[in-house]
């Protein structure tokens, strides 16, 4: 087998690697050679027939980019060494005239070919390495083959150096009823495609956010299909080589996409990925590397619910010890920055989370043929884990040592900033091939209820370092008592779990703890088994002092969520005695002004009020802001941001999934228009503005177990339970009224509170009550008969419907912002959408080609639509070459800059939609704009 060695086009010279050179011997046919040297002579390439031409396409050649070579070839070699390239007859003479004055000259003085040879590889290596140098270019992981494509790709769709290609993929695509081969390019901002046959070129370019359908197919012809729909046309591409690779790369770009749409901000590469070894294969792109491994974060954060900036560095197959059942589970082991974690390989059985702030000791055990490779970890706890089967375990060993290392670092750094000291208790213990690790430990139920109690005075911030229950829970003594009794044995019952399976964040989490949260969780432990379930105690445990950092810091601040908090605080549970007071609706007032002081893109959304004055009866208020947190950026992403985007995608799949599981409701729910209203009020609050609070709350408790799923198991419960009356229903309103009656009958005959008042607004009281609905028995039906749905199913549909949901309100956007303005100007309505599609278009792109200012100058999303998006002159320059073809001579420039200024009423070098459409008087009409210029503009 022939090898080859080439540099990519790069001023001529570029890196080496090795690959097959197939296409030489026929290309000479259609090639003048001419020998220069005995081993060193140019290839130029001449045009091709189409065959040829096709071929070079299909099989991916590099001759189309780069037509002149110059070769170096050993005597008697099949090896050929491309140490220049050029792209025209002038380029590649001036490299040969170099290589004649600098190499050709010294190649006399060796005595024989392997010299000659060393000595070119290393002459033209050292040349790019000090080019490299000089320049600032840093070396990177791509292969040569990749690089090639890179050019191939800048240059094919006219891409700047600013668009990074991730991967490309050979495929067919469908221009009618034809298949063009070809390649698929797949970059941060683009999905493009490349066909050259038989002397016909195909070209496509797709922005990924104007992308409103992804989806793969089946037909019975190509049973793998990718469909690609944008507002004005449909693609299909088939014929991948793995289709499953290719599709999930094109929706994790999809979605970046639609998260620019939301947040306007442009993709950031993670410059931390370390580095591949020399000897590793170079199989991906670096790019593709760093997606890769954020998708595998990501999933890994959902599985553990552990705090979004959480990286995974690698996991591992082993076995884990559980002393519960005395059993070896096999599973895998992940390893990130601050957690050990394992998950058991049959779904449920046990997984398990160590954060290595509670670790004290790891060492590596004896093997034996029962128990090979052992690794040993012990927490503050007094827990101590024992993996085995661990395939390096050695290396595995040495990055739980450095992230221990870097964990021990912060904690000492935040004890020199607080000026505390370790206690004795902070103590660790040191063994023989063991990795220390020490760290201030509190215990989550270390405090007792005495020492839980208010802090409203004295020179701290005023914060309830105790939950509202605590002190509004109001028992009669004579009646409650089988209900205190039931309490006591629920208590008890998780007692005896804990000293079975641990307590605090390191317990073993098995099918035995969920099974004992859908008995409805103790009024007592509620509070704290929120934190833990969620992963909030995580977040709490890792920021210390920012709760009153933040409150401290937004205090007496005014804005807009500060107003619309004032103006919900007293709707807030009104009916409950911990919110009739200054007290309660104090703390609820901290908790949601730090959270928008925290996030401004989300600020305050309707439905927190209720939510987080639920948390703060069960929870300390620094708790109930860290499970708020959880809530509004893990568990619910999206759902509280000023569109409900993330509420509106989970409406959608809502209806898929009532299609697909009650289907002979679905029709009649559609005519009726009942689930979009439905769902809002349903999964926004989680059931508690629907049900009795007591019944709610076992909702809660599920949801921060099990994640959104058990919301939209209940909901088809819901509907599935009520389907005989939904179908005899004539109108909304009338559907709206069953539903309603049946929540409003949702008991929980456990609660030892007292009935708090919950009348739902469409009961009337002519109507008999509506038999009582065990809201335990409900969840048991909504697990028994929906419990299929599966985690992962959710979140493809979610992709489906974000796709869809985020597209039809940019579609909104669009339509309000020309009504707005459409009065102002004598463009007509198409021709202010076109202008403000393109108007849209360039701002998205200074977001990831960058621009002259800043990217939040340019966009500012308190203002109007109108007003919220602005370009500077160099995107404006880019806009009036398109909107003015005639304008392309050597002052081009200077009108631009005069128009620009004419339009730039504010003098703040920016303009915005209102401004680019409504030029001022003296520009004249604004439809000259496109068709010529006012004679007294300038």
């Amino acid at each position: 087998m022939k090898e080859q060695v080439c540099w990519d086009e790069y001023i001529g010279l570029s890196f080496p690697v090795e690959g097959e050179m197939e296409d030489l011997r026929e290309g000479r046919k259609h090639m003048g050679s001419q020998m220069i040297h005995h081993s060193i002579f140019i290839i130029i390439s001449c045009p091709v027939g189409l065959l040829v031409g096709t071929l070079d396409v299909v099989l991916d050649s590099s001759a189309r980019v780069a037509p002149y070579r110059i070769l170096y070839q050993a005597p008697d070699s099949l090896v050929y060494w491309t140490i220049a390239c050029g792209c025209s007859r002038k380029e590649i003479t001036e490299h040969w005239e170099w290589l004649e004055q600098n190499l050709l000259q010294t190649l006399s003085i060796f005595e024989n070919e392997n010299d000659i040879n060393t000595f070119v590889r290393g002459k033209i290596q050292g040349i790019i390495a000090e080019y490299n140098k000089i320049n600032g270019i840093k070396e990177d992981d791509d292969t040569e083959k990749f690089k090639e494509a890179i050019v191939k790709f800048h240059k094919l769709f006219g891409m700047p150096e600013e668009e990074k290609l991730v991967n490309y993929y050979s495929c067919s695509y469908w221009k009618g009823k034809v298949p063009r081969q070809g390649w698929m390019y797949l970059s941060i901002n683009h999905l493009c495609f490349y066909s050259f046959l038989m002397g016909r070129e195909a070209k496509l370019v797709i922005r990924w956010v104007d992308i409103t359908q992804l989806e793969k197919n089946a037909t019975l012809l190509f049973p793998d299909m990718i469909k690609v729909n944008t507002r004005s046309s449909e693609h299909f591409f088939s014929v991948f080589l793995n289709i499953s690779e290719t599709f999930k790369l094109m929706e994790q770009l999809a979605n970046i996409a639609m998260r620019q749409l939301l947040d306007n901000e442009g993709f950031e590469q993670d410059r931390s990925l370390p580095k591949l070894k020399k000897k590793s294969p170079k199989k991906v792109s670096a790019l593709k590397r760093d997606l890769d491994a954020r998708a595998k974060s990501e999933r890994y954060r959902a599985l553990f619910r552990l705090p979004k900036d959480e990286k995974l560095d690698g996991h591992t197959d082993c076995t884990l010890w559980t002393p519960f059942n005395k059993m070896h589970i096999l599973g895998q082991m992940f390893v990130s920055t601050n957690y050990i974690c394992f998950t058991s390989k049959e779904e449920n059985l046990c997984s398990l989370i160590i954060p290595l702030r509670e670790v004290t000791i790891v060492e590596k055990a004896d093997s034996s043929s029962v128990l090979p490779s052992p690794l040993s970890i012990s927490t503050k706890n007094r827990m101590t884990f024992l993996f085995a089967n661990l395939k390096d375990r050695d290396f595995l060993v040495q990055r739980i040592s450095d992230f221990l290392q870097q964990t021990t670092s912060k904690i000492y750094l935040e004890k020199d900033i607080s000026g505390s000291c370790i206690s004795s208790d902070d103590e660790v213990f040191t063994r023989p091939n063991s990795i220390i690790s020490a760290s201030p430990h509190k215990s989550l139920s270390s405090e007792s209820d005495g020492e839980r109690q208010f802090n409203l005075n004295g020179n701290g911030i005023p914060t309830a370092t105790q939950a509202l229950m605590t002190m509004y829970r109001r028992r009669s003594p004579e009646e409650f008592n089988p209900k205190l009794a039931k309490e006591f044995l629920k208590e008890q019952a998780w007692k005896i779990h804990f000293a079975e399976y641990g307590q605090g964040v390191c317990m073993y989490r098995t099918e035995k703890t969920r099974d004992l949260v859908l008995k409805g969780i103790p009024e007592s432990m509620r509070g704290e088994l929120w934190l833990l379930l969620s992963g909030a105690i995580n977040e709490m445990a890792t920021h210390p002092g920012y709760y009153e950092d933040l409150v401290e810091k937004s205090m007496g601040k005014y804005n807009l969520a500060t107003e619309e908090i004032e103006r919900d605080l007293h709707r807030s549970l009104p009916e409950h005695p911990a919110f009739q007071n200054e007290m309660g609706i104090a703390a609820l007032r901290r908790v949601l002004t730090a959270y928008a002081f925290r996030n401004p893109n989300i600020g305050y959304c309707q439905a927190m009020n209720i939510v987080t004055s639920v948390l703060l009866l069960y929870a300390k208020e620094e708790e109930a802001f860290w499970l708020l947190v959880a809530l509004c950026e893990r568990m619910l992403p999206d759902y509280y941001n000023t569109r409900v985007v993330g509420a509106l995608v989970d409406q959608g799949v809502f209806e898929e999934l009532a299609r697909d599981y009650v289907p002979q409701l679905y029709d009649c729910m559609q005519d009726l228009g009942v689930i979009s209203t439905i769902s809002l009020s349903w999964f926004l609050t989680l059931f508690l503005s629907v049900m009795p609070f007591e019944s709610a709350v076992v909702v809660v408790d599920c949801f921060f177990c099990e994640g959104i799923k058990v919301i939209f198991q209940l909901a088809l419960a819901v509907l599935d339970a009520n389907v005989d009356k939904l179908l005899n229903c004539k109108d909304d309103g009338e559907a709206m009224t069953v539903l309603g009656r049946y929540l409003d009958s949702v008991t929980n005959k456990d609660s030892t509170l007292p009935p708090i008042p919950h009348l739902h607004s469409l009961l009337s009281d002519d109507v008999e009550p509506y038999p009582e609905v065990d809201i335990f028995r409900l969840i048991r039906s909504s697990y028994e008969k929906f419990g299929s749905i599966r985690a992962d199913l959710i979140e493809q549909m979610r992709f489906k419907q974000r796709l869809k949901v985020i597209q039809t309100l940019e579609d909104t956007t669009k339509r309000n912002v020309v009504r707005t303005i459409v009065t102002e100007t004598s463009f007509t309505i198409d021709e202010l959408e076109e202008l403000y599609a393109l108007f849209k278009a360039e701002h998205l792109t200074s977001c990831y080609w960058g621009g002259n200012s800043n990217a939040i100058d340019r966009h500012d999303p308190s203002l109007p639509y109108l007003e919220q998006y602005r370009i500077d002159f160099e995107q404006f320059k880019g806009m009036f070459a398109l909107l003015f073809p005639w304008a392309c001579g050597t002052h081009s420039d200077v009108l631009a800059a005069r128009l620009f200024r004419l339009l730039d009423e504010n003098g703040d070098l920016l303009i915005n939609f209102r401004e680019f459409s409504n030029p001022p008087a003296q520009a004249g009409s604004p439809r000259a704009h496109c068709t010529g210029l006012h004679p007294g503009a300038f």
